[in-house]
């Protein structure tokens, strides 16, 4: 799509309203249709910390529900894209009461995905600090917006898939997405954000996640995307660092992320 070519979309929040009585609500995620494809893309709140958030303010979540939306959503949309805003229409009647979709607001995107970064960070992510430098790029989140930064001033990030499904290299219904996807000479890349200083339970995920890909497409490539260089002598860091490597997952600091965007660029480009 060119540069100057600007994409009707529409968009809705998805809120969650545990208590039906009172008018209370909290934005979990967003959906950005394309009308002209049909495609919906979708992001969620999935960071620990923000279920922990979500637990002060109602107790009696169900959480269960919460991680089980993005696997229902897909399920929905799947080889139905031209159907999807009918299925949009109609989600309101299937989904639990306790979730709802907000009204649906136009917008004209050159790039969707940067869209949806935006909507997320402005409409669903906790308030944070402005942040102004690496020191205060803490979250997952944080971790993999600088990431799709890197990429899209490097003009590879249309070039990538994201959010990717894992579900078809380990078991259906596995809720876990890898961030970014891409191709190169015969090998399939995958390229997922890692907080070192916030839940170290991601990388053992990564970590089975990759065994698991790797099953399936024995030409694959993995890079963990860290907000910092792991630290010598923080115990929680060299946890980390040797459950991915040990693995075969390449550890890459965001400091670093962007030497490896530029010199992957021209590969990836030339498809």
């Amino acid at each position: 799509m060119p540069d100057e070519t600007l994409l009707p979309c529409a968009y809705h929040v998805v809120r969650y309203q545990p208590n039906l009585i009172r008018d209370e609500w909290v934005n979990i995620g967003v959906l950005l249709l394309d009308p002209a494809s049909g495609r919906v893309r979708q992001r969620w709140l999935d960071e620990p910390a923000d279920f922990a958030r979500l637990r002060r303010l109602h107790p009696a979540a169900d959480e269960e529900l919460l991680l089980r939306l993005p696997a229902e959503f897909d399920r929905q949309f799947a080889g139905r894209e031209m159907d999807s805003p009918a299925i949009l229409e109609k989600f309101d009647q299937t989904l639990s009461n306790a979730v709802q979709l907000s009204p649906q607001k136009g917008l004209l995107a050159r790039d969707p995905d940067a869209e949806l970064d935006r909507i997320f960070q402005e409409q669903v992510e906790p308030l944070r600090e402005a942040r102004r430098g690496a020191a205060e790029i803490r979250t997952r989140n944080d971790v993999r917006a600088r990431a799709a930064d890197y990429f899209r001033t490097e003009k590879i990030l249309r070039l990538m898939q994201r959010s990717v499904r894992v579900e078809e290299f380990t078991v259906p219904g596995d809720p876990m997405r890898i961030d970014f996807a891409y191709r190169r000479n015969g090998t399939r890349g995958f390229v997922h954000a890692v907080a070192l200083g916030r839940d170290p339970g991601q990388a053992k995920l990564l970590a089975f996640t990759a065994d698991s890909i790797r099953g399936r497409v024995p030409h694959s490539e993995f890079l963990a995307v860290t907000e910092r260089e792991p630290a010598p002598g923080n115990v929680r860091d060299q946890f980390v660092s040797a459950v991915l490597q040990e693995n075969g997952i390449r550890v890459v600091p965001l400091p670093e992320l962007r030497g490896w965007a530029h010199d992957v660029a021209p590969v990836l480009r030339a498809g």
